[in-house]
Protein backbone atom coordinates (compact mmCIF):
# COMPACT_ATOMS: atom_id res chain seq x y z
CA UNK A 1 0.00 0.00 0.00
CA UNK A 2 1.22 3.55 -0.89
CA UNK A 3 2.06 5.94 2.14
CA UNK A 4 2.23 9.53 1.47
CA UNK A 5 4.32 11.43 3.29
CA UNK A 6 5.18 14.85 3.46
CA UNK A 7 8.20 17.14 4.20
CA UNK A 8 8.05 19.08 7.94
CA UNK A 9 8.03 22.32 6.22
CA UNK A 10 4.79 21.43 4.60
CA UNK A 11 3.02 20.50 7.52
CA UNK A 12 -0.37 22.62 8.40
CA UNK A 13 -4.24 21.86 8.26
CA UNK A 14 -4.87 22.52 4.73
CA UNK A 15 -2.05 20.47 2.92
CA UNK A 16 -2.71 17.47 5.29
CA UNK A 17 -6.22 17.39 4.06
CA UNK A 18 -4.53 17.68 0.55
CA UNK A 19 -2.43 14.63 1.52
CA UNK A 20 -5.16 12.74 2.76
CA UNK A 21 -7.54 13.47 -0.38
CA UNK A 22 -4.24 12.46 -2.62
CA UNK A 23 -3.65 9.17 -0.11
CA UNK A 24 -7.89 8.17 -0.97
CA UNK A 25 -7.59 8.39 -4.25
CA UNK A 26 -4.18 6.45 -4.62
CA UNK A 27 -5.32 3.62 -2.31
CA UNK A 28 -8.61 3.55 -5.01
CA UNK A 29 -6.39 3.64 -8.24
CA UNK A 30 -4.06 0.92 -6.15
CA UNK A 31 -7.43 -1.43 -5.98
CA UNK A 32 -8.21 -0.80 -9.54
CA UNK A 33 -4.99 -1.86 -10.52
CA UNK A 34 -4.80 -4.40 -8.62
CA UNK A 35 -8.27 -5.94 -9.63
CA UNK A 36 -7.23 -7.96 -12.80
CA UNK A 37 -4.38 -9.87 -10.50
CA UNK A 38 -7.18 -10.60 -8.13
CA UNK A 39 -9.53 -12.07 -10.89
CA UNK A 40 -7.28 -15.14 -12.28
CA UNK A 41 -7.78 -16.91 -8.69
CA UNK A 42 -10.88 -19.43 -8.91
CA UNK A 43 -11.85 -18.73 -5.50
CA UNK A 44 -12.18 -15.00 -5.34
CA UNK A 45 -12.68 -13.60 -9.04
CA UNK A 46 -15.91 -12.43 -10.17
CA UNK A 47 -18.14 -14.74 -11.28
CA UNK A 48 -18.53 -14.00 -14.85
CA UNK A 49 -14.81 -14.11 -14.91
CA UNK A 50 -15.21 -17.51 -13.32
CA UNK A 51 -16.98 -18.62 -16.37
CA UNK A 52 -14.30 -17.39 -18.98
CA UNK A 53 -11.64 -19.34 -16.66
CA UNK A 54 -13.92 -22.98 -16.44
CA UNK A 55 -14.42 -22.37 -20.42
CA UNK A 56 -10.78 -21.96 -20.35
CA UNK A 57 -9.64 -25.07 -18.65
CA UNK A 58 -12.96 -27.31 -20.16
CA UNK A 59 -14.86 -27.47 -16.88
CA UNK A 60 -18.72 -27.15 -17.30
CA UNK A 61 -21.08 -26.59 -14.13
CA UNK A 62 -23.91 -28.64 -14.30
CA UNK A 63 -27.44 -27.62 -12.89
CA UNK A 64 -27.10 -27.82 -9.32
CA UNK A 65 -23.58 -27.44 -8.73
CA UNK A 66 -22.83 -25.34 -5.65
CA UNK A 67 -20.40 -22.24 -6.66
CA UNK A 68 -17.79 -23.19 -4.03
CA UNK A 69 -17.72 -26.48 -5.48
CA UNK A 70 -17.93 -24.85 -9.18
CA UNK A 71 -14.75 -22.89 -7.83
CA UNK A 72 -13.10 -26.05 -6.64
CA UNK A 73 -13.37 -28.00 -9.84
CA UNK A 74 -12.28 -24.68 -11.94
CA UNK A 75 -9.00 -23.92 -9.50
CA UNK A 76 -8.20 -27.78 -9.62
CA UNK A 77 -8.78 -28.09 -13.46
CA UNK A 78 -4.77 -28.46 -14.62
CA UNK A 79 -3.89 -31.08 -11.39
CA UNK A 80 -7.24 -33.13 -12.05
CA UNK A 81 -6.32 -33.01 -15.79
CA UNK A 82 -2.51 -34.68 -14.98
CA UNK A 83 -3.97 -37.06 -12.80
CA UNK A 84 -6.59 -38.44 -14.70
CA UNK A 85 -6.40 -42.10 -15.92
CA UNK A 86 -4.31 -43.32 -12.94
CA UNK A 87 -5.60 -45.27 -9.58
CA UNK A 88 -3.71 -42.95 -7.40
CA UNK A 89 -4.78 -39.77 -9.23
CA UNK A 90 -8.00 -40.49 -9.18
CA UNK A 91 -8.29 -40.88 -5.62
CA UNK A 92 -6.33 -37.09 -5.17
CA UNK A 93 -9.16 -35.86 -7.35
CA UNK A 94 -12.08 -36.85 -4.47
CA UNK A 95 -10.37 -35.54 -1.84
CA UNK A 96 -9.61 -32.28 -4.09
CA UNK A 97 -12.97 -31.98 -4.42
CA UNK A 98 -14.30 -32.80 -1.27
CA UNK A 99 -16.07 -36.31 -1.47
CA UNK A 100 -13.86 -37.77 0.75
CA UNK A 101 -11.83 -41.17 0.59
CA UNK A 102 -12.76 -43.73 -2.18
CA UNK A 103 -11.46 -47.10 -2.74
CA UNK A 104 -10.74 -48.39 -6.71
CA UNK A 105 -10.71 -51.77 -7.56
CA UNK A 106 -9.63 -52.94 -11.15
CA UNK A 107 -9.70 -56.05 -12.92
CA UNK A 108 -11.83 -58.16 -10.51
CA UNK A 109 -12.08 -61.73 -10.88
CA UNK A 110 -15.59 -62.99 -12.41
CA UNK A 111 -16.20 -59.01 -14.02
CA UNK A 112 -15.31 -57.79 -17.49
CA UNK A 113 -11.96 -56.43 -17.67
CA UNK A 114 -13.17 -53.03 -18.22
CA UNK A 115 -15.10 -52.71 -15.33
CA UNK A 116 -13.63 -51.04 -12.55
CA UNK A 117 -15.40 -51.06 -8.80
CA UNK A 118 -15.42 -47.31 -6.86
CA UNK A 119 -16.28 -48.37 -3.39
CA UNK A 120 -18.08 -45.30 -1.71
CA UNK A 121 -20.19 -44.81 1.60
CA UNK A 122 -23.54 -44.12 1.50
CA UNK A 123 -23.44 -40.38 2.36
CA UNK A 124 -20.87 -39.53 -0.01
CA UNK A 125 -23.37 -41.90 -2.74
CA UNK A 126 -26.43 -39.84 -1.73
CA UNK A 127 -24.76 -36.06 -1.26
CA UNK A 128 -22.80 -35.91 -4.66
CA UNK A 129 -24.51 -38.22 -7.20
CA UNK A 130 -24.26 -35.43 -10.29
CA UNK A 131 -20.73 -34.77 -9.54
CA UNK A 132 -19.56 -38.52 -9.51
CA UNK A 133 -21.30 -38.90 -13.05
CA UNK A 134 -19.21 -35.55 -14.18
CA UNK A 135 -15.92 -36.77 -12.88
CA UNK A 136 -16.48 -39.91 -14.20
CA UNK A 137 -17.21 -38.59 -17.71
CA UNK A 138 -14.47 -35.95 -17.36
CA UNK A 139 -11.77 -37.89 -16.04
CA UNK A 140 -12.10 -41.19 -16.16
CA UNK A 141 -10.68 -43.75 -18.08
CA UNK A 142 -11.56 -44.04 -22.09
CA UNK A 143 -13.48 -47.74 -22.55
CA UNK A 144 -14.13 -48.09 -19.21
CA UNK A 145 -17.16 -48.78 -17.13
CA UNK A 146 -17.90 -47.48 -13.49
CA UNK A 147 -19.58 -49.62 -10.92
CA UNK A 148 -20.08 -47.51 -7.63
CA UNK A 149 -20.03 -50.22 -4.81
CA UNK A 150 -21.24 -49.24 -1.03
CA UNK A 151 -19.09 -49.18 1.82
CA UNK A 152 -20.98 -49.60 5.11
CA UNK A 153 -18.66 -49.69 7.89
CA UNK A 154 -19.59 -51.90 10.99
CA UNK A 155 -18.13 -51.67 14.44
CA UNK A 156 -16.32 -54.67 15.92
CA UNK A 157 -15.75 -54.84 19.87
CA UNK A 158 -12.79 -57.14 20.48
CA UNK A 159 -11.55 -58.23 24.30
CA UNK A 160 -7.29 -58.80 24.07
CA UNK A 161 -5.93 -61.06 26.71
CA UNK A 162 -2.08 -62.13 27.22
CA UNK A 163 -1.52 -65.91 27.37
CA UNK A 164 1.68 -67.81 27.13
CA UNK A 165 1.90 -71.48 25.74
CA UNK A 166 4.23 -73.49 24.99
CA UNK A 167 3.90 -76.70 22.15
CA UNK A 168 5.97 -78.56 20.66
CA UNK A 169 5.48 -81.18 18.29
CA UNK A 170 8.05 -84.42 18.15
CA UNK A 171 7.66 -87.12 15.71
CA UNK A 172 10.07 -90.28 14.85
CA UNK A 173 9.85 -93.59 12.82
CA UNK A 174 11.33 -96.87 13.71
CA UNK A 175 12.52 -98.92 10.77
CA UNK A 176 12.24 -101.85 13.15
CA UNK A 177 8.14 -102.56 13.58
CA UNK A 178 8.89 -104.61 16.48
CA UNK A 179 10.75 -101.33 18.19
CA UNK A 180 8.52 -98.81 20.46
CA UNK A 181 9.44 -95.03 21.43
CA UNK A 182 8.47 -93.54 24.24
CA UNK A 183 9.06 -89.86 24.87
CA UNK A 184 8.85 -88.04 28.47
CA UNK A 185 9.63 -84.77 28.64
CA UNK A 186 11.78 -84.47 25.39
CA UNK A 187 14.11 -87.56 26.57
CA UNK A 188 13.59 -90.25 24.19
CA UNK A 189 14.18 -94.13 25.19
CA UNK A 190 13.87 -96.55 22.25
CA UNK A 191 13.62 -100.07 23.54
CA UNK A 192 13.73 -103.29 21.54
CA UNK A 193 13.31 -106.77 22.73
CA UNK A 194 16.42 -107.81 23.53
CA UNK A 195 15.65 -105.33 26.52
CA UNK A 196 18.47 -103.06 26.09
CA UNK A 197 17.72 -99.30 25.90
CA UNK A 198 19.30 -96.12 23.81
CA UNK A 199 18.40 -92.89 24.79
CA UNK A 200 19.10 -89.70 22.75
Amino acid sequence: MLKLGLPFWLDGPELTKLKAAAQSWWNKVEVWVNWPLLQMDAETCHLTVLDLLAWQRDIQRFHTEPEKLYRLRVKYAFINAVDAGSTAGMIRIFERLGVGYVEIQERVADLDWDIVLLHLSDAQLSDNPELLRVLMQQYGRTCRRYEFVTITPVSLGMRIADFNDDQQTLIAKLDDSASRLVVINELAIITDPTGSAHGS
